[in-house]
């Protein structure tokens, strides 16, 4: 990575160049460096600039989808869409994570081999089990769709049609992140994919396309498709480039008992993250979904960090717990609750006092959503106060903790959710999920301090205490 000082002194005015060295140098202090901690942080920073760009991009097109449309179809398309997405990263059967963990410890232990038969083996499990998923999807919408309200059923057909799709891409990010190749694990999923579908339901809607939730999964399964290809294809052409050619192993039995773990704890936080989305669907009209979901996408502007940090701090996880860096785990944790948990709370004020501005970009009706703002926004600083505790649990191989502590709080955020939901609407659903959070961060700092010996708080990052203990 190019030394800022020295791009400084090279293209700025001299008088520039001093006043701005002492920024420069601590730049480079921050940035620099071929150690993993270094490399940690640039990616947490482009991870970070690809969510800002992404959100804003994913924001934009939410927008112009709800001003196309309207709330009722935009409440229609959007719960199709959350449950489709839900299930794709289901439907992966915790894959996309676990090659988070194997691709840097076959790196760190020589196991060439072995690389190149889980990076085989990993994209055709995906696929396989995603069709079968999606051939399933399928068959249940046609013995049932009678029982479904009419509205969505096409859309759940095509919901169907992007599953295998879907899963291909969260596993090539799985694999791009494994790498530490930042660009390649988020910018397909995260900028390209927005700016596809949006740029195909425009096209559909100015070729006479009526403005309807079909219209815009129609272009959603267009966007999944055809990014998705050119996503796998940029990283085998790269994974060439950096896997020597040889003989694959595999080794399926051990793989098999990593993944159950992760797909259960994956599945359980897939729910976890939406399911109060779609029990306002089931439970309440499109028209109330839209905006619940207007109102979780502009917080989502926050999520942004947390998710940031936890895709640049995975697989550097991974190493240090092979190679049992205990030093090393602490730095980069120090710095994963630093850089999660105070810009979380620099944007979740911006969201609040923009929040009712941003709501009424989505129409009229839209800013009923805005009083919500205030109590996700609980949940959200809920869970950046403990960081990357979760990502440190799963590199570590602690899955069947992460899938515990899920499922149960999967299971409480339902519960919650269908009692809240009737007697409080929108409000009870907000409740239920910042309740649910605040448990889940609770119970995740504790697996982490009990079982692999790490303080992930940051109340002890802040007053410097050591991060790292004895596990039990």
């Amino acid at each position: 990575m190019p030394s800022f000082v020295a791009l400084l002194e090279r293209r700025a005015p001299a008088a520039v160049a001093r006043r701005l060295a002492p920024v420069a140098a601590t730049l480079d202090r921050m940035l620099g460096g071929s150690e993993g901690l270094f490399v940690a942080r640039r990616m947490a920073l482009a991870a970070f600039v690809v969510r800002v760009a992404s959100a804003a991009i994913a924001y934009l097109s939410q927008v112009l989808m709800a001003r196309w449309i309207g709330d009722f179809e935009y409440g229609v398309f959007v719960v199709v869409w959350v449950a489709v997405v839900t299930l794709g990263g289901i439907a992966c059967l915790g894959t996309q994570v676990a090659i988070i963990r194997f691709v840097p410890h076959y790196q760190e232990t020589g196991e060439a081999a072995l690389l190149r038969g889980v990076l085989r083996a990993s994209r055709l499990q995906g696929l396989a089990s995603a069709t079968l998923f999606a051939a399933l999807g399928i068959l249940g919408i046609w013995l049932f769709g009678d029982r479904l309200a009419s509205h969505y059923v096409l859309p759940l057909y095509l919901g169907a049609v992007c599953l295998p799709m879907l899963a291909l891409a969260e596993i090539g990010s799985g694999v791009a992140n494994g790498f530490s190749w930042s660009t390649l694990a988020l910018w397909p999923t995260f900028i390209g994919r927005p700016l596809v579908l949006l740029a195909a339901m425009a096209g559909a809607i100015a070729l006479g396309a009526p403005a309807t939730a079909p219209t815009a999964m129609t272009a959603a399964v267009a966007a999944t498709w055809l990014v998705t290809f050119a996503q796998n294809l940029a990283i085998e052409i790269r994974v060439r480039r950096a896997v020597p050619r040889g003989r694959r192993r595999y080794a399926p039995r051990l793989w098999a008992t990593t993944i159950w773990p992760v797909f259960l704890a994956e599945t359980f936080y897939g729910l976890l993250l939406n399911v109060d989305i779609l029990v306002v669907g089931q439970m309440m009209a499109p028209e109330d979904a839209g905006v619940y979901y207007a109102a979780a996408k502009t917080l989502a502007l926050v999520h942004i960090v947390y998710f940031a940090v936890r895709s640049a701090t995975m697989p550097r996880f991974a190493q240090y717990f092979a190679a049992g860096d205990r030093p090393r785990l602490e730095g980069i944790l120090r710095d994963g609750l630093i850089w999660t948990f105070w810009p979380s709370v620099l944007m979740v004020a911006g969201v609040l006092v923009a929040g009712r501005f941003l709501l009424g970009l989505f129409g009229p009706n839209f800013d009923a959503g805005y009083p919500l703002l205030f109590v996700l926004s609980l949940g959200v600083l809920a869970r950046a106060a403990i960081g990357p505790a979760e990502a440190a649990l799963t590199m570590a191989g602690r899955q069947k903790a992460c899938a515990a502590i899920y499922s149960a709080c999967f299971f409480l955020n339902l519960g919650l959710n269908l009692i809240l939901v009737p007697r409080f609407g929108l409000a009870g659903a907000a409740s239920a999920t910042t309740a649910t959070l605040a448990a889940e961060a609770i119970l995740v700092y504790l697996a982490a301090r009990l079982l692999i010996g790490l303080r992930s708080s940051i109340v002890d990052a802040m007053r410097g205490a050591r991060l790292t203990t004895t596990a039990r």
